[in-house]
Formats: structure tokens, C-alpha cells, sequence
């Protein structure tokens, strides 16, 4: 098993943890309480920092309960954490409501840490791709 390296920047902080077994996402949470006015986006410190193990990346996800019963989503999802940042993470949330106002208490879980392995890939240019049986067909090439 692979650990993932943490530090408390500041002591209130909470330790990222799964909220299951076998659950991808690490739960981040809020440092301060926080309040999010409707249609607004803020910049959300959660007092962690860490360290991704060697071909890595971080991605901070919204957490789907509060998307669903809030409306409260990450503006730039997912939020990308490189290998080499050692600074303290920060959710950008985005209260899509039109009408209500979202209130964060500190502590509360606001988004979901997943770690991803990310091979060294060397870009290359060519002519042309192998043939595949979806080709180039984009969006909507499924059906609805």
C-alpha cells in the first residue's frame, strides 16, 4: 500500500480521510466556516498540504451529495494537483443556486481528493492515428 503524505498547515485542520472502505476519494474539509452566496465562487482553504508519491496527480472532485441537494459544485472540476505542488490545498466552490445561499460550517466536507497514477508520456507528432471504430465521431456520436 502506498501512503500519501499530509501536513497540517494549521492545527484545526482535518485529516483527509475515506468516508468508506475502498472508497477513491479522500474527504477535504473546510478550515473556516464559509458562506456561499448564491451564483458565487470562493476560494475555500482546507489547511492541508501534501506530498503525491512519484508519477502522481491529485484531482479535487465535488462531492456528489452536495452537488445534488445544494447545488454547490468546483468551479474548475476537477481541480489539478501536480506532483511537485507542496502548497496548502484550496477548493474553488461555485454555489450554482440562483436563490440560496449555502452555509459551511468548519470542518464540514466540501470536495474529494483522488489520487491518480500519471505516466511520463513524450508527445509526438504523426501523420495519422490507427483506425478505431469511433474514428473522430465527438459529441453526441453515442446518441443522447
Amino acid at each position: 500500500m502506498t501512503e500519501l503524505l499530509f501536513r497540517k498547515l494549521d492545527p484545526r485542520a482535518t485529516v483527509p480521510t475515506r468516508a468508506h472502505d475502498g472508497d477513491a476519494g479522500l474527504d477535504l474539509c473546510c478550515l473556516d466556516p464559509v458562506i456561499v452566496d448564491p451564483g458565487q465562487r470562493v476560494r475555500v482553504p482546507t489547511g492541508i498540504a501534501i506530498e503525491l508519491p512519484d508519477a502522481h496527480a491529485g484531482l479535487i472532485v465535488p462531492r456528489s451529495g452536495l452537488a445534488a441537494k445544494h447545488g454547490l459544485s468546483i468551479v474548475n472540476s476537477p481541480g489539478l494537483i501536480d506532483q511537485g505542488y507542496r502548497g496548502e490545498l484550496q477548493v474553488l466552490l461555485l454555489n450554482t443556486d440562483d436563490a440560496r445561499p449555502i452555509s459551511l460550517e468548519a470542518g464540514e466536507r466540501i470536495a474529494q481528493l483522488v489520487v491518480v497514477a500519471v505516466p511520463a508520456l513524450i508527445p509526438r507528432e504523426v501523420n495519422s492515428f490507427s483506425e478505431s471504430s469511433r474514428g473522430d465521431q465527438g459529441f453526441g456520436s453515442s446518441g443522447q
